[in-house]
């Protein structure tokens, strides 16, 4: 028989991962501010291997609008500004031959607006994602009742199954409100 603390507590999980999901796609979505964040999925060619930025550089915000990538090696900065410019960041990279710094130029009104559209499908999506769940366990709490497991059992659970879902829900909506606000924050 199912274990209904169990069906409930996956599902808490799962919704959990959707929103830790979700922090991780707005942080590299770029609001106008410098974050290192944005870098992460750059791949740099070290010695005829793609390795992350981080793992060849220090990466650091000096101040709001630069982000200072300082090598380690002095022969990586070349490949470096390379993987900067063949990125989707849209930054171009300049260097004083020990440090490379991307200025962060500020957003256009219009580019705000596409952030703000991209910030809110990637907030759809979590969502979606947190309904999928509630609708899976909902499922796996109809078949238990026919494996024996009590209808008011079955209930209270549909009842913080509920409740999870709407926690979750709400926690996307501020999540995305926040970021919409940070995008369009001049």
């Amino acid at each position: 028989m199912l274990d209904v603390n169990k069906c409930l507590g996956d599902a808490e999980e799962m919704m959990e991962m959707a929103i830790m999901h979700l922090e991780d796609e707005f942080a590299h979505i770029r609001a106008g501010k410098a974050n290192i964040r944005i870098l992460d999925d750059i791949r740099v060619d070290s010695y005829g291997q793609a390795v992350p930025l981080n793992n060849v550089s220090a990466l650091s915000t000096p101040d709001a609008r630069t982000i200072a990538i300082r090598p380690w090696d002095k022969n990586m900065i070349k490949p470096i500004e390379k993987a900067i410019i063949d990125s989707p960041v849209g930054i171009m990279p300049s260097n004083n031959g020990e440090v490379i710094r991307l200025v962060i130029p500020p957003l256009t009104e219009e580019r705000r607006r596409e952030l703000v559209k991209q910030s809110g499908k990637a907030s759809e999506s979590g969502k979606i994602s947190i309904r999928n769940t509630r609708r899976d366990s909902l499922d796996q709490l109809k078949k238990a009742i026919k494996d024996g497991l009590p209808e008011d059992a079955e209930k209270d659970a549909e009842e913080k199954l509920q409740k999870l879902h709407d926690r979750y829900i709400k926690k996307a909506d501020e999540l995305f409100a926040e970021k919409e606000k940070e995008i369009m924050t001049i």
